[in-house]
C-alpha cells in the first residue's frame, strides 16, 4: 500500500500494481536497498477515504534501538566539528533518530491529513509494504526531468532557522557548496546552464536558503547525472566520499530510507525528491529522521535545538490516542 500527494496537488495518488512498471521507488541512502511500488500511478482519493490505517496493522519495534541523548548528541557532535576542523571541510551532515513511543494508537490515515495540509509545497507519501512502513513530507527536489523538452530542474537547499529568525554567516556559508557542488556536475551534462538567486524556501514552521537550476540534458545521461548528484551536500557533506565514511563512523544509527530520494515516473516526467522529514512506524514506536548541516562555525546546542525544531514536522502531525 502507497498513498503520496506531489507538491501542490492535493490529489491522492497511488500505483494500481497491475503492470510490471516501476512507478514509484524508494531508493535507501547508501543506494544498496530499494523499495518499489508498480503499475500504473491512479488516482486512489476514494479509496484512500475507505481505507483505515492505524498502527495496529504495522510490525512490533524489534530494532532495539535506543533514541541518542542529548548529552551523547552534544559530545559526539564536538568530535565532528574536530574532525571538520582538522580536513578543513566546507560542510558535513550528521543526524540521530528522535524515538516516540507515548500512544495507544496511532490514526496514520488522519496523520497522513495534517501532513499534507503542514506541507502543501511538499512531496508527501505513506506506504505499507508489510515489512516496512514510512511516512514523511519534505519538499527538496533532487530532479526534475521533463521527457518531452529534456530539460531537467533541480536544487540547492540549505541552511535551516525558524520562519521569524534572521539569516546569519554560518547558513549562507552552509548553502554556498551546495549551490557549487551541484552547478559543477550539472557542467558536466550540460553547456546551458540556467541558476536563479538565491532566496528564502518555508517549510512549515523552518525556513531554508534556496537557489534554482535548470538545463537541458541527454535522456540517457539521467540515471547518471542523479548518481552524480546523490547525496547531496544538503545530506551528506564535502567532499562527499570522506563525509559518506565519517557519517557512518559517527551516527549512532543507519539511516535506511532516511535522505536516501524517492523516484516517481509518469508519462511526461521523472521526479526525484530527496526523503528528508520522514519517519520509520512502527506498532509500538514512531523512528523520527532528523540531522543538520555542520560547519567549523556549529554550536552543538543549537543543532540539538534545530534537530529538535526538524522533529515537530512530524511529531507534531501525528493523531494519537
Amino acid at each position: 500500500m502507497i498513498y503520496f500527494k506531489l507538491p501542490f496537488d492535493e490529489t491522492v495518488y497511488s500505483t494500481d500494481q497491475k503492470q510490471d512498471k516501476e512507478s514509484v521507488s524508494f531508493q535507501s541512502f547508501d543506494l544498496l536497498r530499494q523499495i518499489t511500488f508498480e503499475g500504473h500511478i491512479i488516482n486512489a482519493s476514494g479509496q484512500f477515504e475507505h481505507d483505515t490505517i492505524t498502527n495496529e496493522n504495522l510490525l512490533k519495534d524489534e530494532s532495539h534501538f535506543n533514541e541518542e541523548t542529548k548529552d551523547e548528541y552534544v559530545k559526539t557532535l564536538h568530535e565532528v566539528i574536530e574532525v571538520i576542523k582538522d580536513h578543513d571541510l566546507p560542510k558535513l551532515v550528521y543526524s540521530r533518530r528522535k524515538i516516540f513511543t507515548d500512544f495507544n494508537e496511532i490514526d496514520y490515515k488522519e496523520s497522513f491529513k495534517k501532513l499534507c495540509t503542514s506541507y502543501p509545497n511538499a512531496f508527501r507519501y505513506l506506504f505499507n509494504d508489510g515489512k516496512n512502513a514510512w511516512m514523511g513530507a519534505f519538499s527538496e527536489t533532487l530532479g526534475k526531468f521533463n521527457k518531452t523538452t529534456h530539460q531537467f530542474e533541480t536544487m540547492s537547499l540549505a541552511g535551516t532557522l525558524p520562519v521569524s529568525e534572521e539569516w546569519t554567516e554560518k547558513e549562507i556559508e552552509e548553502q554556498k557548496p551546495v549551490t557549487s557542488y551541484i552547478k559543477d556536475i550539472l557542467e558536466n551534462y550540460s553547456e546551458n546552464i540556467e541558476v536563479s538567486e538565491t532566496y528564502d524556501h518555508i517549510s512549515g514552521n523552518i525556513k531554508h536558503l534556496r537557489t534554482d537550476f535548470k538545463a537541458r540534458i541527454q535522456p540517457e545521461d539521467l540515471d547518471s547525472l542523479i548518481h552524480d548528484l546523490h547525496p547531496t551536500p544538503a545530506v551528506c557533506g564535502i567532499p562527499k566520499d570522506f563525509c559518506k565514511q565519517n557519517i557512518q563512523k559517527f551516527e549512532k544509527f543507519p539511516r535506511e530510507f532516511y535522505a536516501g530520494f524517492i523516484k516517481v515516473e509518469t508519462d511526461e516526467s521523472v521526479m526525484y525528491f530527496v526523503n528528508l522529514r520522514c519517519a520509520r512506524l512502527y506498532k509500538d514506536s514512531v523512528h523520527i529522521f532528523v540531522g543538520g548541516g555542520i560547519t567549523a562555525q556549529s554550536d552543538a546546542e543549537k543543532e540539538w535545538r534545530e534537530t529538535e525544531l526538524k522533529s515537530e514536522a512530524v511529531l507534531k502531525n501525528l493523531v494519537v490516542s
